[in-house]
């Protein structure tokens, strides 16, 4: 079978697609032919040997994928079935003609989503809902910004926090990026190139603030962020996608409006919690039967375009999420 593959460490435009053996599925395992791949993040530094899981080359990228169930594994209570629609996540390794993937970490695509938004779906809503519910405790009626609210994640938060009961506040770079933040449900738009971005929060929040910030730029927004924030906010730090460096912050800051930094690591959770993910899941359903989450599509490639999208994503030219077809 085909698969997109990493065999140096050089970065996205070296990613190759090679014939590699079928997978054979262990007992809790589901084989799942693939038609849809998600590309994520954490592709683009494994592409590089940057992400904090290192495989060894050649290995196979693939965070999130959606297709149609080969075999539903040996687990007599796997709940699948042969021909059943499924999309799922993991490591690596979804982008190929087949999968081999965890039953715990494969869920049931419901009709109202495309192969191409069921592999939008994994990695980036379930962070979201993790965010959101289990690191910020979010409450129906507060305010959620997100900075980088064009991208993947971004569009997975604001669709997560509206259907969760929150009013939500995009902010992006651009005017283009402002119309996929405003698809995605953004109840407000902040263009940073607009003037500064303190005072526009303030002012689409007359003047309020907003209860929690999710941050997955880093940079030298980090501090306003942190002034922007209400008596009792709470900062999440999902990522440093501006490439600007870790930013720091002065405890102090903390102590005189009591906020809140808190650290947003949905993977090393929930990979290490059998089930965990499932639940997670079973909350987003709804949502995505009320039509409230719709991952935005921003550029489709096929199976030899893997790279391309990893490069346009590095040089942050992707709007929604950006999604390989392999069939």
């Amino acid at each position: 079978m085909r698969a997109a593959q990493v065999v140096t460490l050089t970065g996205p435009a070296d990613v190759v697609v090679r014939d590699v053996p079928e997978p054979t599925p262990g007992a809790h395992d589901v084989l799942v032919e693939v038609h849809s791949v998600g590309v994520s993040f954490p592709d683009l530094l494994m592409s590089r040997g940057e992400y904090q899981v290192k495989p060894e080359p050649p290995f196979t990228l693939g965070v999130d994928f959606a297709g149609v169930v080969l075999h539903p594994g040996a687990a007599e209570s796997s709940g699948f079935e042969v021909g059943q629609r499924v999309c799922g996540v993991n490591l690596h390794g979804g982008a190929a003609e087949q999968v081999a993937n965890p039953v715990v970490f494969t869920f049931p695509l419901p009709d109202a989503l495309s192969f191409d938004e069921g592999a939008a779906m994994p990695m980036n809503y379930l962070t979201a809902e993790f965010a959101l519910r289990e690191r910020a405790g979010l409450r129906e009626g507060e305010t959620v910004l997100v900075h980088g609210a064009s991208g993947g994640v971004g569009t997975a938060t604001l669709q997560v926090a509206r259907g969760m009961g929150a009013r939500t506040v995009a902010v992006v770079s651009t005017a283009a990026k402002a119309d996929t933040a405003r698809a995605a449900g953004a109840d407000e738009v902040v263009v940073l190139a607009d003037g500064d971005f303190r005072a526009a929060v303030q002012d689409v929040t007359g003047g309020r603030g907003v209860d929690v910030v999710l941050d997955v730029v880093g940079g030298e927004l980090f501090t306003d962020s942190l002034r922007v924030l209400r008596e009792g906010g709470r900062l999440l730090v999902v990522g440093f996608a501006a490439g600007q460096g870790i930013p720091e912050v002065k405890v102090n800051r903390l102590l005189l409006n009591n906020v809140d930094v808190r650290g947003v690591g949905w993977g090393a959770f929930a990979m290490a919690k059998p089930g965990y993910m499932q639940r997670q899941w079973h909350a987003l359903v709804p949502m995505i039967e009320s039509g409230v989450v719709r991952p935005p599509i921003g550029a489709t490639y096929d199976l030899e375009g893997f790279g391309q999208a990893l490069v346009d994503m590095d040089e942050r030219r992707a709007l929604g999420k950006l999604v390989v077809r392999v069939r």
